[in-house]
């Protein structure tokens, strides 16, 4: 039976990889997929992998229907087998049901690939109703490391190499930003609920932590 499979994980853990490398394999059964994306760091229209590949995909904006899109598609006389959709954590709820919908009335495998939490470590709305309605979550293997050397949990927003907690949910950057750019950066939990990241880690060398004690 076709399934709606929400593989998730934190950045650098490969998943715009995977995604491309499910592509490929289809592909060379002679199976045609139908990837969507959104706000990819390549620009529009594009799913990349930090290693270097990039193919075109289908920008799915506020308002897109992806389902929609599909039945089109097969209306034309086109071909769809399976569906991606990268950087799903950035659709809204109503386009992850819309994927849900392309699973049980088509009966095509969707295949959405996305981080979990945000920079401030709440959900986003696109992954938690993958979360919701998803027939299986699958965590991605490959471990991010944090600057430490520990396994990185979370995803934090930098300015200039320092950390930040505010601000809007979605913004477009990447983990090789230059030190004065929005970037971003895995962090394991401890260090990110220090806000330490890999620079300021640096200046904090100096000054070690030491445990919170209380007079009596």
């Amino acid at each position: 039976m076709s399934e709606l499979v929400f593989f998730s994980g934190t950045m650098d853990c490969g998943k715009s990889t995977l995604a491309l490398q499910i592509a490929h394999n289809r592909s060379a059964r002679g199976l045609e997929g139908l990837i969507f994306t959104r706000d990819d760091r390549a620009g529009e229209g594009k799913l990349s992998s930090r290693l270097g590949l990039v193919t075109d995909a289908v920008e799915a904006g506020s308002g897109f229907d992806l389902y929609g899109y599909v039945v089109d598609r097969l209306q034309r006389g086109g071909r769809v087998d399976y569906v991606i959709a990268d950087e799903a954590q950035f659709l809204a709820p109503e386009q992850v049901d819309q994927l849900a919908r392309v699973v049980d009335d088509l009966e095509m495998d969707v295949y959405a690939f996305g981080i979990t939490t945000d920079f401030r470590t709440r959900l986003f709305p696109g992954s938690q109703r993958l979360i919701e309605l998803a027939d299986r979550v699958e965590t991605l293997q490959v471990e991010a490391l944090c600057w430490c050397g520990a396994r990185a949990t979370h995803n934090a927003r930098t300015v200039g190499g320092v950390m930040v907690v505010e601000g809007e949910q979605v913004m477009v950057g990447d983990v090789a930003n230059q030190p004065d750019e929005i970037g971003y950066e895995v962090l394991c939990r401890r260090h990110h609920r220090r806000q330490m990241t890999s620079a300021t880690s640096q200046a904090g060398s100096l000054s070690p932590d030491v445990l919170p004690v209380s007079s009596v």
